[in-house]
């Protein structure tokens, strides 16, 4: 990352942080990753967020998904080029592309979900996931007859690590006996949507004893999902709320607000509020956290929400201390 900036330019990033933007004249853009915009998970909880935005402004925005890595870079410069106001890029592996459009622009604002780029233009917005998985992972102990549990990550990087390891912790809380079977889709960006897999590993899972998935895998979890509803066994969704995906099969869903990020960091700019820097968002930000819908009324218990209602407190209040895996 790059740490020193030149004077010049820091004042030029500054200038292009502050005072409120008039409607007509403000345009955002979004980049979403790998798995696109409609992938019932991570990108499509920021298309949520860019639409409400859109929405309750009238403003229109601009928009990418890519599709392959060497389209990052430039999509991020393109952006910039098309005088965007504020780029938002989704995902951590965008950091690299956003860093070199950032110094190449430095009157344009760039906000990054899920990885840090330190720049005077940029604001980075990284999630306590670990949290919001440990909570699940209580969910799954108590819900499991088998006291086997799984889980179903993506692209096989530090930060998936995050929700496994927060989701174990949860289930050992809970039930201090209980098996966690662990598996990662991939090594490659291709990891995040690829359902036949995801539904092989679930499977693979349900055989050995486990009788409920967590998967944190992007559109991947779409087949782990339907594996379980064929299997008539439970799942817990991640990032958006996918409890309605399969009512009565979905346990719950470990909320990670990226819309709310989204739609924040878009009114921000628009109103002259936006500062570049790190935020760090966990359950007591409400930056995560877990859904009770009338889609899983009937397989999450009143006993099971209890439970993770005090251990989010406790969580809160510095009772109970959940490990960070980039942290280790």
């Amino acid at each position: 990352m790059i740490r020193q900036i030149a004077l010049g330019l820091v004042a030029a990033a500054l200038m292009a942080v502050s005072g409120p933007a008039k409607a007509d004249d403000f345009k955002p853009a979004i980049i979403f990753d790998m798995g696109g915009k409609f992938d019932k998970s991570f990108n499509e909880a920021a298309y949520n967020g860019i639409e409400k935005f859109k929405k309750e402004t009238g403003i229109d925005y601009m928009d990418f998904e890519v599709t392959q890595v060497s389209q990052r870079e430039q999509a991020a410069k393109k952006m910039a080029q098309r005088k965007a106001d504020i780029v938002v890029a989704m995902g951590f592996a965008q950091a690299d592309a956003v860093e070199k459009a950032a110094k190449a622009n430095p009157n344009t604002k760039f906000t990054i979900i899920d990885m840090v780029v330190d720049l005077p233009n940029v604001q980075s917005i990284v999630f306590r996931e670990e949290q919001g998985s440990f909570l699940v992972g209580i969910a799954a102990a108590m819900a499991s007859k088998t006291g086997k549990v799984g889980f179903v990550g993506g692209m096989d990087i530090p930060l998936i690590r995050k929700f496994a390891l927060g989701y174990k912790e949860g289930v050992k809380y809970a039930d201090p006996k209980a098996e966690v079977i662990e598996n990662m889709t991939g090594t490659t960006p291709s990891a995040w949507n690829d359902p036949s897999k995801g539904g092989e590993l679930a499977k693979s899972q349900f055989d050995r004893g486990a009788d409920i998935v967590f998967a944190a895998a992007g559109g991947t979890g779409i087949g782990v999902y339907q594996t379980a509803a064929d299997s008539k066994k439970l799942a817990i969704g991640v990032d958006s709320n996918q409890d309605y995906l399969h009512p009565g099969v979905m346990l719950t869903s470990m909320l990670k607000r990226v819309d709310v990020a989204v739609y924040k960091t878009l009114m921000d700019a628009k109103n002259g509020t936006w500062k570049p820097g790190i935020q760090v968002l966990g359950l007591k930000e409400d930056g995560v956290g877990f859904a009770v819908d009338q889609w899983n009324k009937d397989v999450l218990t009143p006993d099971m929400i209890a439970a993770m209602n005090k251990a989010k407190a406790d969580i809160i209040a510095g009772k109970i201390k959940v490990t960070d895996y980039m942290s280790k």
